[in-house]
Order: structure tokens, then C-alpha cells, then sequence
């Protein structure tokens, strides 16, 4: 593992006590992200039940980690709570929101309050860099997976590809509920630009239809999960459509199942073991 004594005076963060991150509110009550709302308030404010609702899915875990190869020292570059975090390798986890930092388990890897754009660390300082379901929430994607690249001699990342609209028509959610989700990705640097940067080869992943990771498509056989307010709390999308794209979403869901007409309209699904919704590994 590399050493870390250089950066512990100002970026590790015993019991999580001090946020230090570039993404940490001013005084003012602006937040330095240069966005409606920067990616450590986002997870401020969703991120209470991520240990609940956002754990570890094991099939995907096995595609991350077997791409992670030999790796023996590991950086997760928006590491959150500790989910997908490799065993028995030397892992480093980067995290601007301390109330995730503060809900990593005891025991977990050392964690650093820093932004992707900007980590803290030597070039070629680990084997691998890692991130997983976090670079839609960057204020600049391409500077996060570049100096990802600088700190690492390899890279590994799990993400959705933004460019792929056709998932918001096979996805029932946004096609039939929640159309505002489309506008979220829009602006976003498409998958094959995010690749470039990093000169990636990218990996199609499925999702199985009881995925343990509750994001956002997770629940593509499992309707009524939606209708849990936790599980909404855990995925940042509802929070970023808003109270009245939410509630509209919900409540139409709500009636399409008393009815039947969720079950006549996705009949096709209730015999899939997994889908494909756009979500990507890139390996580079």
C-alpha cells in the first residue's frame, strides 16, 4: 500500500470528524461545486440509508474485481460506504461527503477526503484506480478518469453510459413514469468520449433481477420496490427530478399495479434473468 504519512495531516480523517473536501459548504452557503448542488451535499442529503439500500450485488462485484487482475494496492475513487471495496488487497478509498465516510464499517480501508478531479496522491502511487456508480456525479468526469489515470497504472470503472438512449425506452421507469430522468445525462461526456480519455475498452453488465444494490435500475422485476420512500432516498435521481416528478412517478406507478396494467404492459420481463440497461464497465 502506498504510504499515506504525506497526506495525513490534511486528508485522512480519523473517525470521520472533518470534512476537508473540495466539495465541503462555505460559509456562505454556497457550495464550491459549481452546480445546484455538489456531489458531497447530494450524498448528505440521500445517503442516510445507503448501507441499507446500497449494498454489494456479488455478480457484479466478481466482474469488477476480475477486471482489478493482480492489482495488490487499490484506490476507490468515490468510494462511499465501502461497497465493491476488493478483499485481501491494499485498498485506499477517496470520499468528499463525510456523512459517507462516516458510515463506513470498522475496520474498513483508510479513507480520504478529496474529489476525483484533484487526489492527492503520486503518480503511479497504486497498482489500480477504481470507481464505481460515481462519475455521472463529477463536476468534470474527464479530469476525474485522467488523473485516475496519472495516479494508477491501470483503470477500472463501473458506470452507465449516457449516450445509450435507447435504455430510457427499455427501462419502463423512465419511459412510462419518469421521463425528467432523461435530462439528467444530458451535457454528460458520452461513453466512447469518457473511454478516450483513458484510452478504455468498455464491457457491457447486466443486471440481475434480484440485484442486492439497490441503484436506480435494480429494480427492473421488482416494481414495488419504487414505491418504498428508502429505497427512493438511496438513488440520487429522485432527488435530482424533484418532490413533484417524484410523487407524480409514484403515484402512477402506484395505480398501474393495483390495476394490472404495470403487469400487461411488462409481461415480456417477468421471465428475464437479467437486462441489459446501459450499464458499463471500462477497463483500461
Amino acid at each position: 500500500m502506498p504510504d499515506l504519512r504525506h497526506y495525513a495531516a490534511l486528508y485522512i480523517v480519523p473517525m470521520y470528524q472533518l470534512d476537508t473536501s473540495p466539495y465541503a459548504r462555505r460559509g456562505d452557503g454556497d457550495s464550491q461545486g459549481g452546480s445546484d448542488m455538489s456531489r458531497a451535499q447530494l450524498y448528505d442529503t440521500i445517503g442516510a440509508t445507503y448501507t441499507v439500500t446500497r449494498r454489494t450485488e456479488p455478480r457484479i462485484a466478481a466482474r469488477i474485481w476480475a477486471a482489478l487482475g493482480d492489482a495488490r494496492t487499490v484506490v476507490n475513487v468515490g468510494a462511499g460506504t465501502g461497497s465493491y471495496e476488493p478483499p485481501g488487497r491494499g485498498v485506499t478509498a477517496v470520499e468528499p461527503s463525510a456523512l459517507m465516510r462516516a458510515q463506513r464499517p470498522a475496520g474498513a480501508a483508510p479513507c480520504v477526503a478529496a474529489a476525483a478531479e484533484s487526489l492527492p496522491f503520486e503518480d503511479q502511487s497504486f497498482d489500480v484506480a477504481m470507481a464505481v456508480s460515481t462519475i455521472h456525479h463529477w463536476q468534470d468526469p474527464i479530469a476525474g478518469l485522467r488523473e485516475m489515470r496519472r495516479v494508477a497504472r491501470r483503470v477500472v470503472v463501473f458506470t452507465h453510459d449516457a449516450s445509450d438512449t435507447g435504455w430510457h425506452r427499455r427501462f419502463w421507469l423512465t419511459r412510462d413514469y419518469l421521463p425528467e430522468a432523461a435530462d439528467l445525462v444530458a451535457g454528460r461526456p458520452s461513453l466512447t468520449e469518457l473511454a478516450r480519455a483513458i484510452g478504455a475498452r468498455t464491457e457491457p453488465v447486466l443486471i440481475p433481477w434480484d440485484c442486492a444494490d439497490g441503484f436506480f435500475e435494480a429494480h427492473w422485476r421488482r416494481p414495488e420496490a419504487y414505491l418504498d420512500d428508502h429505497v427512493r432516498r438511496g438513488v440520487s435521481v429522485w432527488a435530482r427530478v424533484g418532490p413533484e416528478a417524484e410523487q407524480r412517478a409514484v403515484h402512477g406507478l402506484r395505480d398501474d399495479l393495483a390495476s394490472g396494467r404495470w403487469a400487461r404492459r411488462n409481461r415480456d420481463l417477468l421471465d428475464l434473468e437479467a437486462a441489459e440497461l446501459g450499464l458499463r464497465l471500462l477497463i483500461a
